[in-house]
């Protein structure tokens, strides 16, 4: 974020940030993406540098703080890292406003010291199989009996699959009808969210995806065979969580915006420094015309991004931010992101085809971003449903 919008207590923060991910993160990074996962001891110590629950209530361990600047700020600098992993935005951005909200407070006794902690990673399981943006295609089940919801069904795409002890599981219930084919929910739409324990018996973790970028991220398969979850895990009123998904997915794709964007300023910041001192033909490779030319509309379109994502930022920090804000958000910064991202691989030649250049990385790690979240055509939808 420029610093106008900044105080100086956003600016401490960003060097806790910055420092956290040069000491825990970056030296790690690489035998994570060996491995497909991050070590589970960057999570405590995520939430020993208050990194975890930034908005969660004081009393649970969190930060109690509602500015939502404080988590663009740590979006953007694990994205300016070239840090995917741990996905502490996933656990504080997307499954946090679930339990923050809708939470009992039992529920949130139970799950919330851990949740600030990090001794409770979380994760939410939506996407399956045969339904991504198609929802109405969902077949994952949840039948009372007994004084337990009774659980079956598969997930796929689960981000903190193989790290998380919680998960958040759209499910299928009695009591009203499916949503019709090519919807995306509503709110007479039978479906509830249900927090699920991973070591209940019946849930099963599948293989680690195996990606072609994010490969510190682990990406999971869940298997749910008959588990049986107490009824006083459902969260929120049973036959609503669509209309909790809606509600919550405009910070989800803010995040994925504000992600994107970061990753392609640092990617242009490094592409311009090395245009100055790459020669090619006797002449730096920033010089030849058709190049500067390239840079300048590239500076223009990310300097504009800028202002409409600094803009936006603001506008949700103050909860004025609509559903189609943020779809306008996500889809032009994930999309500008590529093109970013691919037109400066070419000017580094040769070279960006090498994974020791952040470009290459970035190659692979950034494409997902007009995936996840909601696609650039389902974004595109949002809007023009609100125009006619």
């Amino acid at each position: 974020m420029r610093e106008e919008i900044l105080d100086d207590e956003h600016r401490d923060f960003r060097d806790l940030v910055r420092s956290f991910i040069a000491k825990q993160v970056a030296p790690h990074y690489a035998a994570w993406e060996e491995r497909g996962m991050a070590d589970r001891a960057v999570w405590r110590e995520a939430g020993a540098a208050g990194l975890l629950g930034i908005d969660m209530p004081e009393e649970y361990g969190g930060g109690g703080n509602a500015d939502y600047r404080f988590q663009a700020i740590l979006s953007e600098e694990l994205a300016r890292a070239g840090t995917y992993a741990p996905s502490l935005p996933l656990h504080n951005e997307i499954v946090g406003p679930y339990l923050r909200t809708l939470a009992t407070p039992g529920q949130r006794e139970r799950w919330l010291p851990g949740f600030c902690s990090g001794a409770c990673v979380t994760a939410i399981a939506i996407t399956e199989p045969d339904a991504g943006s198609d929802i109405s295609a969902m077949r994952t089940t949840a039948a009372r009996e007994d004084g337990h919801w009774v659980l079956n069904g598969a997930k796929t795409f689960v981000s903190n699959g193989h790290s998380a002890d919680l998960y958040l599981v759209l499910a299928l219930t009695p009591g009203g009808p499916r949503p019709a084919r090519g919807s995306r929910g509503s709110r007479g739409t039978s479906a509830s969210l249900l927090a699920v324990e991973a070591d209940r018996a019946g849930v099963g973790r599948g293989r680690k995806i195996d990606k072609i970028g994010m490969r510190a991220l682990d990406t999971a398969e869940l298997f749910f065979d008959g588990v049986r979850v107490p009824e006083e895990n459902l969260l929120g009123r049973p036959g609503r969580a669509f209309a909790y998904l809606m509600r919550n997915l405009v910070q989800e794709r803010m995040w994925i915006g504000v992600s994107a964007l970061a990753a392609a300023e640092r990617i242009f910041d490094d592409t311009l420094a090395y245009a100055g001192e790459r020669s090619v033909f006797g002449m730096a490779v920033g010089h030849h015309q058709s190049n500067r030319h390239l840079l300048a509309e590239l500076a223009t379109a990310l300097s504009v991004a800028r202002s409409h994502c600094d803009r936006a930022v603001l506008a949700h920090s103050a909860g004025r931010l609509t559903a189609e804000d943020a779809a306008m958000v996500k889809w032009w910064n994930t999309e500008l992101c590529q093109t970013v991202v691919s037109r400066c691989l070419q000017l580094h030649g040769g070279y960006g085809f090498v994974r020791e250049f952040a470009v290459a990385r970035a190659f692979v790690d950034t494409r997902v971003q007009s995936i996840y979240g909601g696609t650039t055509e389902v974004m595109k939808e949002i809007i023009g449903h609100s125009l006619v």
